[in-house]
């Protein structure tokens, strides 16, 4: 809420969690619980409290720092999560990791074994077919991680079952449905979410070729990152092109002296 008040007095707005009452407070505070609970779930550190907390305040502070003209509008273009992550990983990486894959099934039988990643991935789907409506990025992410994992195998000979084994893991559906489709840092078209998943699963690929660990993370950040590079170019070129525009119209200018002349 600090960081929104003092983004909203930069740019001359009210805060956004202010003229609803109760219910602005609690919609504007959920994405950073959410934040707050994939970092933490998603994370290990040890006994140690703080580094989780780093990952969250970088996670939710990017999306205040982090911004591109995205579709006529200031918006942030980092996933809040895995950005959140990344740099923790980044700084504290001899020593902070990603939670093992099997916590999340070590103490389940064989039917809950199997029926967790079942239940999230089922709700995932649900979710981002219905209301996200990211279901093309997913089929481009999926589609592009088997792809990249068959090419590993021909070309560098890596165990395409070790490879594609991945996918079955709850670690795996959960950032699948849950932090790769985060609609508020992904494209909206089916066509570019198409291409931002695979592009996701492409530079998976390199990665792992480079033997670059904790792999998936740092894809997405990179993605994303030059998503954000992307917008902010284009935006500058528009601006560039209007201000040339602008200024060959004026009377003071060849082209201007030109129009007045035919006029």
């Amino acid at each position: 809420m600090g960081l929104e008040l003092v983004s909203a007095w930069s740019r001359g707005h009210a805060p956004r969690f202010t003229g609803r009452g109760a219910r602005g407070v609690y919609e504007f505070l959920l994405p950073s619980h959410i934040t707050a609970l994939a970092v933490s779930m998603l994370t290990y550190g040890n006994d140690l409290l703080w580094p989780v907390l780093f990952g969250v305040v970088i996670g939710v502070g990017g999306k205040h720092v982090l911004q591109a003209p995205i579709n006529g509008r200031m918006r942030h273009f980092m996933n809040p999560s895995n950005l959140g992550i990344t740099v923790s990983l980044l700084c504290f990486g001899s020593w902070f990791s990603i939670a093992p894959p099997y916590q999340f099934t070590e103490n389940a039988n064989n039917f809950f074994r199997m029926g967790i990643p079942l239940i999230i991935a089922t709700a995932g789907t649900v979710i981002n077919g219905v209301l996200t409506k990211r279901v093309a990025l997913i089929v481009g992410w999926l589609g592009g991680f088997v792809i990249q994992a068959v090419i590993r195998h021909f070309v560098w000979d890596v165990a395409v079952y070790s490879a594609v084994g991945t996918m079955s893991g709850v670690a795996f559906v959960l950032f699948t449905n849950y932090m790769i489709s985060d609609p508020g840092t992904t494209p909206g078209r089916p066509r570019n979410q198409f291409m931002f998943g695979a592009g996701v699963a492409t530079v998976y690929g390199v990665l792992m070729v480079f033997n670059v660990v904790y792999t998936l993370f740092f894809a997405t950040s990179i993605v994303c990152a030059l998503r954000g590079i992307g917008w902010w170019v284009a935006h500058l070129m528009r601006r560039r092109r209007e201000s040339a525009a602008a200024t060959a119209s004026l009377p003071g200018t060849d082209t201007g002296q030109a129009k007045a002349v035919t006029a």
